[in-house]
């Protein structure tokens, strides 16, 4: 039987990384991007249209952990969402690969657990965490999983932890890659086609009790 989380009048915040900002208009406040924001949204609001549910999206493209960290209070806490949707950790791997500027473990995991913990003193917010995926296209991307694995197992971790609402979504992109070549949902192996975006969001959605 199919629990929907999202209540009557609920509001729910994207945030994360360039894939989740997904082209968005930053000057306009209720632009959900080009992306799974959209989708999910769009999916959820054709559904229960009668629920007037409110979605933002504030994910800036390049953000890692310590971004989010900067900017939580002005593009979460100030918002004072019922759900927050946070999607980060990409971009804390890939600095290490084409900029030498690697985020440690441990810095990873700090940074995040901060988010999380002002998340739930400063808001009345449930979580919910996407993991970071890497593609193995092009073939460079294969090296990356040393630094990335880790840090999706602090995602695991965290969600446990603070009882949030998982989506594995390193696992699901490695299933859909059985399925179709890996460039068909990434193309380099981290941006998701509009296939890639449709996975998300229909991972997403089932995360928060809806099946499509």
């Amino acid at each position: 039987m199919e629990k929907r989380l999202i209540k009557q009048g609920d509001t729910v915040l994207f945030q994360g990384d360039s894939i989740t900002d997904a082209g968005r208009d930053r000057s306009n406040g209720a632009d959900l991007g080009r992306g799974y924001a959209l989708m999910a949204a769009g999916w959820f609001n054709a559904l229960f249209p009668e629920l007037g549910a409110k979605f933002l999206n504030r994910g800036i493209s390049g953000n890692r952990v310590k971004d989010l960290q900067a900017r939580w209070q002005q593009d979460c806490v100030d918002l004072q969402p019922d759900w927050v949707s946070i999607y980060i950790g990409i971009n804390d791997c890939w600095r290490r690969y084409d900029r030498e500027d690697p985020t440690s473990v441990e810095t990873f995991a700090a940074g995040y657990r901060d988010l999380l913990e002002r998340t739930s003193q400063m808001t009345k917010a449930k979580i919910v965490m996407l993991e970071p995926f890497v593609l193995p296209v092009p073939e460079d991307r294969k090296q990356w999983r040393e630094d990335l694995d880790p840090k999706i197992n602090v995602v695991r971790e965290l969600a446990r932890e603070f009882g949030a609402h998982l989506v594995p979504l390193d696992g699901l992109f490695a299933q859909a890659s059985t399925k179709a070549p890996s460039a068909d949902w990434a193309p380099d192996g981290v941006h998701p086609s509009p296939a890639g975006h449709a996975l998300i969001a229909r991972a997403w959605l089932q995360a928060m009790g809806v099946a499509i």
